[in-house]
């Protein structure tokens, strides 16, 4: 009797942090694209805003190492063009502009049966997780991995929080995150109804270790089930 054949491959765009790119988020997720090699197929998008350079200490909440070519999907200093996570702010400049940007890479590069995000990437993520439950039709998928996110803190982006996402969703941070701290990362899976939930002892960045690939792999392994029954 011939073997099976394997699962379909899922799609996954992927949506990096603050201060990052596409091709950095590419190399700084080698491990998880080898990890996922059997589940997933991983590609990636550019934010649209370009972050000025760094001419002073980070706060804390500030997020990114300096790089050439940073990028952001949205400000909460307009007036800098800067972005700190813990701002709580009435402003936000370049929102809008993201969401097109992702919108438009679904279409190029789609379609896609999830997103990942990452950072300041999993915050935007989650918006569009809640544009998707209402009807958006630039947005199709079937779930989310949001590595190390948060919920925005500017009060502009409150309508985004105030329903239960049901999107299937996996919450990834790390216990020692003193960029995004477990907690942020935690009251943000809070909004989603029954969020699959895997920390690890790390900080902020994309764990691709033995510890978390069965919990990666049961995550995905349903929606590869789903989209081989299609």
């Amino acid at each position: 009797m011939a073997p099976p054949p394997p699962a379909p491959l899922l799609r996954l765009l992927c949506v990096h942090g603050y201060r990052q790119n596409e091709k950095t988020f590419r190399e700084r997720t080698g491990s998880l694209r080898k990890l996922l090699r059997r589940h997933a197929e991983l590609l990636y998008v550019s934010a649209p805003l370009k972050v000025p350079p760094v001419t002073a200490e980070w706060n804390q909440g500030a997020i990114g190492t300096q790089m050439e070519d940073a990028r952001g999907w949205w400000f909460s200093n307009p007036k800098e063009d800067s972005f700190n996570a813990l701002d709580q702010v009435d402003t936000c400049k370049g929102l809008d502009e993201s969401l097109e940007t992702v919108s438009k890479a679904m279409v190029e590069l789609g379609p896609f049966d999830g997103v990942i995000g990452f950072s300041q990437g999993a915050a935007l993520v989650s918006m569009i997780c809640t544009l998707k439950q209402k009807g958006d039709p630039r947005f199709y998928f079937d779930f989310a991995i949001l590595i190390a996110g948060f919920k925005s803190r500017s009060k502009l982006h409150a309508d985004f929080y105030k329903e239960p996402i049901s999107l299937p969703s996996l919450h990834v941070f790390g216990d020692t995150d003193r960029v995004i701290a477990g907690e942020m990362s935690q009251e943000l899976s809070t909004l989603f109804v029954d969020p699959v939930i895997l920390t690890h002892p790390g900080g902020h960045f994309v764990p691709a270790s033995a510890p978390q690939k069965q919990v990666y792999f049961q995550f995905l392994e349903k929606f590869q089930e789903k989209k081989a029954a299609a």
